[in-house]
């Protein structure tokens, strides 16, 4: 039962995080009570860990040195002068407004016009497109040859009305 337990898959969902609450707590319970459970999920925390680094991708040598520079570049600039900040409403100091100053906006300019998509994409967009002609020709040519059958119809039953007659 246990050994059923653990190859259910609940213990994978458990380390990827994608476990309902009621799986989690479960889990939790067995782990408590069953050995075999802690030790297979260890087993399984540590095999995914040995995954992921085996998948890791180094970033390019002077990547932390971008990082720090941007950080100290931050903590280095002048946020604001605190006295240009004057107290507002009942003088409780709990609400600051910028004098002179009314809606501020952020000018965003684009580098075109023209929205990027991956590659894969394009040609899904390529292909639906011309898929879309295609349906279209043939909605087209159903369309005509539906009337045309309608019209051959009608002719035939008047042709056997007249028979008839």
């Amino acid at each position: 039962m246990i050994q059923q337990y653990i190859n259910s898959g609940i213990l994978e969902a458990y380390v990827t995080g994608s476990a309902s609450e009621q799986e989690v707590k479960e889990l939790l319970y067995m782990k408590a009570n069953y050995p075999e459970v802690n030790i297979a999920l260890q087993e399984l925390e540590k095999d995914m860990e040995l995954i992921a680094q085996q998948m890791a991708i180094t970033p390019p040598e002077r990547t932390w040195d971008r990082i720090s520079d941007t950080i100290d570049e931050l903590i280095l600039r002048q946020t604001s002068d605190p006295d240009q900040f004057t107290e507002r409403g009942d003088g409780n100091g709990q609400n600051f407004t910028n004098p002179g100053s009314g809606p501020q906006y952020i000018e965003v300019e684009a580098e075109s016009n023209h929205m990027k998509v991956h590659k894969t994409w394009k040609w899904v967009f390529i292909a639906v497109f011309v898929l879309s002609k295609i349906f279209l020709a043939f909605a087209i040519y159903f369309y005509l040859e539906n009337r045309q059958a309608q019209q051959q119809l009608k002719e035939i039953k008047t042709e056997l009305q007249r028979l008839r007659r």
